[in-house]
């Protein structure tokens, strides 16, 4: 039985991630910071000799061995790691104060690297980390700051362990969402500019869903993706690859700073 710890497990991509990779018959480590929500996802695998729960602060020093060893002392294996753990709703450099810019690259590559760092050990040929990385640290996007930083740092991390471990038999690979409907953007998208901006420029009938993420993320665990290494696979409906606009944008009166 292969061993998966996904880290952000309490809700959206990462909750969705944990139950798919539990359906495919692997074990799971969720980690989240809300225990509650742990539960939830406990509930939603059903099967106990399968799932366990961890809540913990990823920026402590403390977490990585804490997460390991319960990874460890469950299951005696690690087989795949799922660094989905992050934070939304950035703001644009100018506006990003050094406590923002520090929890930012805290949680979304400081406490990522430390967590590969202290897996990787014990990870045998066949393993694999996946790093849920974003659209905005492949392109430039508004008001990405400090997150746009954490994921480009995030992105080159996943290269260099492609190379480094790659010969081991322990691939790499990024997968970046465009924007999803999880509970941290449902918010944003009642901004009309922030709505425009992703659905007015997508070529796709639909946002991306949680589905799409952790059906990606399974793939790339799967023996199907066995031969994918050091790769960055977009799950974007077309935003960042294409110059789309909708018919709604195409035929609107655009006014400087609005849309009519």
């Amino acid at each position: 039985m292969q061993v998966a710890i996904v880290t952000g497990a309490s809700s959206g991509i990462g909750f969705g991630t944990a139950v798919k990779l539990a359906e495919m018959g692997m074990a799971v480590l969720g980690v989240g910071r809300d225990e509650k929500k742990l539960e939830q996802l406990a509930q939603a695998i059903n099967a106990p000799d399968r799932v366990a729960t961890l809540a913990v602060d990823l920026t402590q020093d403390d977490a990585p061995k804490r997460v390991v060893e319960m990874a460890l002392a469950r299951w005696g294996q690690i087989d795949f790691l799922i660094n989905n753990a992050g934070v939304g709703s950035p703001k644009p450099l100018h506006e990003t104060d050094d406590a923002s810019l520090d929890y930012f690259l805290g949680l979304m590559l400081r406490a990522p690297f430390r967590l590969a760092r202290d897996v990787l050990p014990h990870m045998k040929p066949g393993s694999a980390i996946i790093n849920v990385t974003s659209t905005f640290a492949m392109i430039g996007g508004r008001r990405g700051g400090a997150y746009s930083a954490a994921k480009g740092g995030l992105t080159a991390l996943t290269m260099h362990i492609a190379c480094q471990y790659g010969a081991q038999g322990i691939r790499c690979n990024a997968v970046a969402p465009g924007v999803t409907v999880t509970p941290m953007t449902e918010g944003r998208l009642d901004d009309p500019v922030f709505k425009r901006i992703n659905v007015e420029m997508t070529p796709h009938q639909r946002l991306g869903r949680v589905e799409d993420i952790a059906s990606t993320i399974a793939f790339l665990c799967s023996p199907g993706g066995s031969f994918i290494n050091g790769q960055t696979i977009v799950v974007d409906g077309g935003w960042s690859s294409t110059k789309y606009l909708s018919e709604f944008a195409l035929t609107s009166q655009w006014l400087p700073g609005k849309a009519q």
